[in-house]
């Protein structure tokens, strides 16, 4: 099972959607005026100019559950970019939006563009995340066939100490991890259902719990301005197995024991490694924190689960592994294959 698990694995991280945009990206100089201080991760981080001050950027959007379901959707859209700040240390302060839409005058797309905002409206006032600019892009067709309906979400937050960050990659051989928030097993709507089991995935996308949303970003937040964590990546497109993936570099991988995880719902391994539920964190601490962490968690009334810790080089997962080197070299050369 586990090999098999890394062949879905390996055949995942070259679909456009998840494999690595770093070909094109560093053909732009992101480092302009030198305020650029962190572009790799959950959020981009650039300082305010002449202080210590930084704004933490985010973009999101996931058509496919749009597409399913307008109104979880474009909820989720806001989540992913309020977790993707929080992610780095950023408090939430707004967002703008680009709606993206096909022709307003058939029904089922006006429906789309109704439910869609009122999607974004519930998720806006119950993070306290308002809406301060935005625009729409109509009558995105072709030959009549509408575009997947994309409300992408631009998401900025603040952080007062920019050298109170944190990004994704793990630190240390030896750091255990932890998954912050509940995992459900929900695969409908995946890119594993989409690309792995070849079924139709316009049923139910992931639906978010916008109290736990909030209440699971507040606690990673504080954890890291706490600096206790050493890194923090959030679970989303791809779900666990890919988010501990891009935790990963050649140098440090993690060995994986998903037991917690596991409950009389979910039976299916691939539901825990490639379910995309939401409002769920990965974070990598020190042994020596993992009390205190706990304390904290019971504390807030924030669900943690032991996952593993980092090892060298490989991915590990029950008796079998990949060397994370191999994973790199397949994620990163997929655009360069097909534009170079």
């Amino acid at each position: 099972m586990p090999s098999q698990i890394f062949e879905n694995l390996k055949l995942l991280l070259q679909i456009p959607d998840l494999a690595s945009k770093k070909w094109i990206y560093e053909q732009y100089d992101s480092q302009v005026m030198n305020d650029t201080i962190y572009t790799r991760g959950d959020a981009a981080i650039v300082r305010v100019h002449g202080t210590n001050k930084a704004l933490a950027m985010a973009v999101d959007c996931t058509p496919r559950y749009v597409e399913a379901d307008a109104f979880e959707g474009a909820k989720q859209a806001v989540a992913e970019t309020y977790r993707n700040i929080s992610a780095v240390g950023g408090k939430p302060l707004a967002i703008t939006n680009c709606l993206n839409f096909g022709n307003p005058q058939k029904p089922e797309i006006m429906g789309q563009i109704v439910r869609a905002i009122k999607g974004i409206t519930e998720a806006c006032k119950a993070l306290d995340y308002p809406v301060i600019s935005g625009n729409v892009s109509l009558y995105n067709e072709t030959d009549g066939k509408a575009i997947q309906p994309t409300p992408a979400i631009g998401g900025v937050g603040l952080l007062k100490d920019s050298q109170k960050r944190c990004d994704a990659k793990f630190k240390m051989i030896g750091d255990e991890i932890f998954v912050v928030g509940k995992t459900f097993g929900h695969i409908s709507c995946s890119l594993f259902e989409r690309e792995i089991q070849k079924t139709d995935g316009k049923k139910n996308p992931p639906k978010v719990d916008l109290a736990e949303e909030r209440k699971n970003s507040e606690f990673i937040r504080d954890l890291i301005e706490a600096a206790s964590i050493k890194a923090c990546h959030d679970i989303s497109d791809g779900g666990l197995l890919i988010a501990l993936f891009e935790m990963c570099s050649e140098k440090l991988g993690c060995d994986i024991d998903i037991s917690e995880l596991k409950s009389s719902n979910i039976t299916d391994e691939n539901n825990i490694l490639f379910g995309e539920d939401q409002s769920r964190y990965l974070v990598a601490l020190d042994p020596s924190m993992a009390k205190e962490f706990r304390k904290k968690a019971e504390k807030n009334g924030v669900e943690i689960f032991r996952i593993g810790e980092v090892v060298k080089e490989k991915l590990r997962l029950n008796s079998s592994e990949v060397e994370i080197r191999e994973l790199i070299e397949i994620n990163e050369s997929v655009f360069e294959k097909k534009f170079s």
